[in-house]
C-alpha cells in the first residue's frame, strides 16, 4: 500500500514552477506546488482502490460475504497468517538490534535504582493511565520491560527494592 502511495505519487506528480505564469487551470501558486507533489494523486488511488470496497462491504454485507472472490481472498489470508510471514517484522527487529548492537534502556540510562541515587528518579504513574493500558499496569514510566525478561514483579516488590 506505501508503495503504491509513492508510486502514485510520483506518477501524478508535476514539474511546474510555480510563479512564471504556467499553473495549471490558473490556479494560485501555493495550490501548483500542492499539485507538484502528486500528493492529489496519491489520495485518489488511497479512496479507489482502498475505501470504496470497505465502504462497499460495510453498505452490504451479506452479499459481499457470499461472493466467492471473498472467500478465496480470506483462504489466501489465513494462509499467510498460517506461513508466520506476517511475523516476520519480530525476526527482522532481531536482526536489527543484532546488527546496530541495540541494548536495553537500563544501559543507557541506568536501573530504578541508579536513578533514584543520581537525583533523577522516575515519575509514578497516576493511577488514571488510560482504558488501553488497562488495570494491572505496575512500573516505572522510564525503563525497559521486555516480553523475554519474564513477569512484571509487583510493586511492593519495586518499592522494597528501592
Amino acid at each position: 500500500v506505501v508503495f503504491s502511495f509513492f508510486l502514485v505519487a510520483s506518477i501524478t506528480g508535476l514539474a511546474i514552477e510555480p510563479g512564471q505564469g504556467n499553473n495549471i487551470f490558473g490556479i494560485s501558486d501555493g495550490a501548483q506546488s500542492f499539485l507538484n507533489y502528486g500528493f492529489h494523486g496519491a489520495v485518489i488511488t488511497t479512496i479507489l482502490a482502498s475505501i470504496t470496497w470497505q465502504l462497499a462491504a460495510s453498505a452490504f454485507p451479506i452479499a459481499f460475504l457470499n461472493n466467492p472472490l471473498t472467500y478465496v481472498l480470506l483462504c489466501i489470508a489465513l494462509f499467510l497468517e498460517w506461513t508466520g510471514l506476517c511475523s516476520g517484522a519480530w525476526v527482522l527487529a532481531r536482526v536489527f538490534k543484532s546488527i546496530t548492537k541495540l541494548q536495553y534502556d537500563e544501559v543507557y540510562v541506568g536501573t530504578p535504582e541508579e536513578r533514584l541515587a543520581n537525583g533523577h528518579a522516575d515519575k509514578e504513574g497516576t493511577g488514571d493511565v488510560g482504558h488501553l493500558a488497562g488495570g494491572g499496569f505496575v512500573g516505572h514510566l522510564c525503563g525497559s520491560h521486555d516480553a523475554l525478561d519474564g513477569p512484571i514483579i509487583s510493586k511492593d516488590a519495586i518499592d522494597e527494592a528501592a
